[in-house]
């Protein structure tokens, strides 16, 4: 196991036992690559994650048993709902929100796209739209196309460049009662900065009835996302960026998914979330997502991915887990008694049960961890003074960002350094990642942009010392 982490000589308890990366990193078969004899490091993570075996399987195991569309008479078929419905309660309980909140689709940016068509249609000439230049474009471009296309005026919040994080004074500048949506990241992609989302809700409400909106993507495998808590009226995030499958989640309050009026094919279903589901969905993806969802829910009680066996979704009785009385289950479930009956589903409680319990401390056990691994990176990269990082540096602050580091290395190119790095067995990224605002505001567009450099939950303090040491020989 890795040695104890401090962050400034305090020792951080919880982390040193809490995730165990020894047992872990074995369920990661794509872990075991290696470049040239050396053993590769992903630090690419913010661009999409590995995923464990659990997920491989599961979404293999689907296409080997049978593919069906849904609503037939046949087994397979009745296989895929009952898959269609297991996905939206494990996107629910990763959210905290209901499963006829959760829409699933092809990626967060072709979700967040269909919304603004259909909020655009409620937009016009004097309403205003607030972005941030600290988003990445799936999270700016759907709510500007919104904005030219109703005639809405764009207003835009900044960040502070001296250390990348979330301006709320600007934020507060840019609110009127006006605003009819306001679009925000819970964390850059790009620079890692957690935005403080309380305050800028708080901001929000106090300043406008506009729509909240969060970007989630980035945020997601690092910090547990709680709906509810947060008062959000819509959310995205990727499951591929939590160690699932590609594909995108939108929760969306009940209310709006309901009244908003999506662009989709006249004999589709009518009832939120499907309506929003256009086409065939991603089926072996949704076996994925909840192979996802529960190896995140078993890093909580032993730190290893693995659940004693299959998780609940709710912490009710045997009976009430059967369907007796409980919640509907099986062909009586809640959506297919929404496709049926033409009624609305019967109400989900705010998850409490098993799985979001142990997703809750899961998320506890991974920000612990990766605190770790972020104040190990901010110590090293002091003693680089070639290397220039964009974001906060204090390692007495890495609880207020993710593990993630946009950096320039000397005079090199950002493409030159990943491409010696990768020589090494060490997969960064470079250019804007699609955080165009951002890098145009810290003027790096034009040269390239940055290195970024990203850890998880599943990287360990030796590869973050290997990095460093690789760095530090292109400063030569």
């Amino acid at each position: 196991m890795s040695d104890p982490i401090s962050i400034r000589g305090a020792p951080l308890q919880t982390a040193a036992h809490a995730i165990d990366p020894t047992v872990l990193r074995a369920r990661f078969p794509s872990l075991r690559r290696t470049v040239e004899g050396r053993p590769c490091i992903f630090a690419d993570s913010p661009g999409g994650t590995q995923t464990p075996d659990s997920v491989i399987d599961a979404m293999a195991g689907h296409l080997r048993r049978g593919t069906s569309n849904e609503g037939g008479a046949g087994v397979t078929s009745r296989e895929t709902d009952a898959l269609i419905e297991d996905a939206h309660r494990a996107a629910a309980d990763f959210l905290g929100a209901r499963p006829e909140e959760v829409v699933i689709g092809a990626n967060m940016t072709t979700l967040a796209f269909a919304l603004s068509r259909s909020v655009a249609r409620t937009l016009g000439p004097g309403d205003e739209v607030v972005v941030s230049r600290l988003d990445h474009d799936a999270n700016i471009a759907p709510w500007v196309a919104a904005a030219k296309d109703s005639g809405a005026t764009v207003r835009w919040v900044d960040f502070r460049t001296e250390d990348c994080t979330f301006d709320l004074t600007s934020l507060q500048a840019a609110l009127s009662r006006r605003a009819r949506i306001v679009a925000l990241t819970l964390a850059s992609n790009a620079v890692g900065s957690i935005t403080p989302a309380a305050e800028a809700v708080a901001a929000i409400r106090s300043a406008t009835e506009a729509l909240i909106i969060f970007d989630g993507v980035h945020f997601a495998p690092h910090r547990t996302i709680d709906v509810a808590a947060l008062d959000a009226d819509f959310l995205f995030c990727s499951p591929y960026k939590f160690f699932g499958p590609h594909m995108g989640l939108m929760f969306g309050c009940l209310e709006l998914l309901d009244g908003l009026r999506p662009y989709k094919v006249a004999p589709s279903s009518d009832h939120s979330p499907h309506r929003w589901e256009t086409g065939t969905g991603n089926h072996e993806g949704m076996a994925g997502l909840v192979a996802a969802v529960d190896y995140l829910a078993g890093l909580g009680p032993g730190g290893t991915g693995e659940a004693d066996g299959r998780l609940s979704e709710k912490g009710g009785s045997e009976e009430e887990e059967a369907g007796v009385g409980g919640r509907p289950s099986g062909k009586d479930g809640w959506a297919e008694t929404h496709r049926r009956s033409g009624q609305a589903p019967r109400a989900e409680v705010t998850p409490t049960g098993d799985r979001r319990s142990a997703l809750v401390r899961a998320g506890r056990a991974v920000t612990a961890w990766e605190a770790g691994l972020s104040a190990r990176w901010l110590e090293g990269v002091e003693s680089l003074p070639e290397v220039r990082l964009y974001g906060i540096a204090d390692p007495g602050r890495a609880g207020e960002r993710t593990p993630t580091f946009a950096v320039r290395v000397g005079g090199l190119h950002p493409r030159s350094v990943a491409e010696a790095l990768a020589r090494a067995g060490i997969f960064v990224w470079d250019g804007n990642y699609y955080a165009q605002k951002l890098m145009e505001r810290l003027d790096l567009e034009g040269s390239g942009g940055a290195v970024r450099i990203g850890f998880c939950h599943f990287n360990t303090l030796e590869e973050v010392d290997l990095v460093l040491d690789e760095v530090r020989a292109l400063t030569r």
